[in-house]
């Protein structure tokens, strides 16, 4: 009998792999999070993600924060304004960055300071047409309050 299981598992296993890797279709390049003051509650997620087929962030989350919003941020007339956005079009194979100044994760009720040089989980979760979600954890750095990615507007 464990014969005839074993190959079973093994093509189950790799079925498995072959599934997991169509679902692996949002690249993350290049996450920082912005340090924090020891009395800081909030603080700025960043980075460029990349989507093979044409799909949406809705979600983030981290167990850093009591909050993680998705925002973008706008001029209205003369004012640089920040809101809250339900989600963010990744087209198929584009770079979208979230940066400062434009779309970015902000993260509210900041259960610690975070400190540069730390790792924080972030877990992005990415909607595809058909409605599936696929959730990409990530490792991000913490940077310094002064930081500045190469090619950044100033």
């Amino acid at each position: 009998m464990t014969q005839r299981l074993l190959p079973r598992l093994l093509a189950l296993a790799a079925a498995s792999l072959v599934s997991s890797a169509a679902l692996a279709q949002v690249s993350v390049t290049e996450p920082w999070i912005r340090a924090t003051v020891p009395t800081q509650k909030t603080t700025g997620a960043f980075m460029q993600l990349k989507s093979a087929k044409a799909a949406r962030l809705v979600e983030v989350k981290s167990p850093v924060a009591g909050r993680v919003e998705i925002h973008e941020m706008a001029m209205q007339g003369q004012t640089m304004r920040m809101r809250a956005v339900d989600g963010l079009d990744l087209p198929a194979n584009q770079s979208v960055n979230l940066a400062s100044g434009g779309y970015h994760i902000m993260m509210f009720d900041l259960q610690r300071q975070l400190k540069e040089g730390e790792q924080v989980p972030l877990t992005l979760t990415v909607q595809d047409a058909a409605g599936k979600r696929e959730s990409v954890a990530v490792q991000v750095p913490v940077k310094p309050l002064a930081y500045k990615p190469a090619g950044a507007a100033h």
